[in-house]
């Protein structure tokens, strides 16, 4: 029977869990054992006594588990010192941040590791219940639009009062994918007058069917568009003509919510130091790309900054903060991937009738999608800037 550790999270600051009691009890009964290390869920309002209630055991941190498990199941990557221990053959799945990982694909090809690096999935309609970037996307850009709303200096709804009518705030969003979009409807729904910037003209329906104004990007003939459900890249020739286009949209702004970003890349900086001094004092911006460099100037990531009376929030952890239902979210698209694992291994043969084992079939879109290292090599060395050799034989 395949035997996974649930580990408690050792970043700083990282509250969420890759299982919860739901889909231990869900995968336990199709095969799957689980051991949850004590306290991994105590974050996220999942007990010890919860996760044994659905058929898990419960280790202590440090008893030898993590050289006897078939798999780990991580939100993010544990400490080297602990990867170090995971037997020849295991596999890891969770958020790996594998763009430029160099030491941790010599770790873990060193190892013999297999590894699934989940913001790597295809964006397939297959895949759509394992997207975990989608799942804490959407937690980022509600949470983005409370904080703003905390910091903001005035009401967001119009109100109509005996001393007057209070108009209601202006909301700027930088993004319609997922996080925007959601960011979007939370500002809606709290009475905010909305206008959303992207650089996909195809984004204007999804932003219209929310209530949103879309402002239509420049122009020009570099203008992005997407690959593989991700945005691309654009040409500092197409930004420049967005940052000017954005000027006048910044200065009347109340809330500005930003969440342009390319995976693998530094994000867009679409706010500069003069854009940010037209912007009124008692204004709030929220950075969601503050981690790759950010959208705005002068956001510092984990940091809340006053530049001139404008509140500048970098929130690079967002949806560690709503830990109960980020961790419900991210488990049960961990758990679609793991069910589509057993299918693969029943369709080889490699399950024993009940899907026990998990199957890494290299043909698989999904499987060739996510799969970062397998048997000492690293599968995706475009990411990482390593020679195509496998990192394991490199001198």
């Amino acid at each position: 029977m395949t035997q996974l550790l649930i580990p408690r999270e050792r970043q700083p600051g990282e509250a969420r869990v890759a299982a919860t009691p739901e889909t231990v009890q869900r995968l336990a009964a199709k095969g799957l054992s689980f051991h949850v290390e004590a306290g991994a869920g105590l974050a996220s309002g999942f007990s010890d006594a919860d996760y044994a209630s659905a058929g898990a055991a419960i280790s202590e941190p440090g008893n030898g588990l993590w050289s006897e498990v078939d798999g780990l199941l991580c939100v993010q990557t544990p400490p080297a010192a602990l990867l170090e221990r995971l037997r020849s053959g295991a596999l890891v799945a969770g958020m790996l941040s594998p763009y430029r990982a160099l030491e941790l694909v010599e770790l873990l090809n060193r190892r013999q590791v297999s590894a699934l690096a989940l913001e790597l999935l295809p964006r397939i309609s297959r895949a759509q219940t394992m997207d975990v970037l989608s799942s804490q996307a959407n937690i980022a850009g509600y949470k983005a639009v409370l904080l703003a709303a905390a910091a903001l200096d005035r009401y967001v709804p119009m109100l109509m009062t005996a001393a007057g009518t209070i108009q209601p705030a202006r909301a700027l969003i930088l993004g319609a994918g997922v996080a925007g979009l959601q960011a979007l409807a939370t500002a809606r729904r709290l009475g905010a007058v909305v206008t959303v910037s992207d650089v996909r003209p195809a984004a204007r329906e999804q932003v219209e069917s929310l209530g949103g104004r879309f402002l239509a990007p420049p122009e020009q003939e570099s203008a992005p568009g997407e690959q593989g459900g991700y945005a691309q890249a654009a040409s500092e020739a197409f930004l420049a003509a967005q940052r000017e286009q954005l000027a006048e949209q910044l200065a009347v702004a109340d809330m500005v919510i930003c969440t342009a970003q390319v995976p693998g890349r530094p994000a867009p900086r679409l706010i500069s130091e003069a854009m940010l001094d037209r912007m009124r004092p008692g204004s709030v911006l929220v950075d969601l790309a503050v981690a790759q460099g950010g959208n705005s100037a002068a956001t510092v990531p984990g940091e809340t900054v006053l530049r001139k009376g404008v509140i500048l929030i970098g929130a690079d952890a967002l949806p560690s903060s709503v830990p109960h239902h980020a961790s419900a979210l991210y488990a049960r698209n961990l758990a679609a991937l793991l069910e589509h694992l057993l299918g693969l291994a029943g369709e080889s043969g490699g399950g024993d009738g009940e899907g026990r084992t998990l199957g890494l079939d290299l043909e698989d879109p999904i499987v060739a999608g996510c799969l970062f290292t397998h048997a000492g090599s690293c599968l995706r060395p475009d990411l990482v800037g390593v020679a195509e050799t496998p990192v394991g034989a490199r001198s």
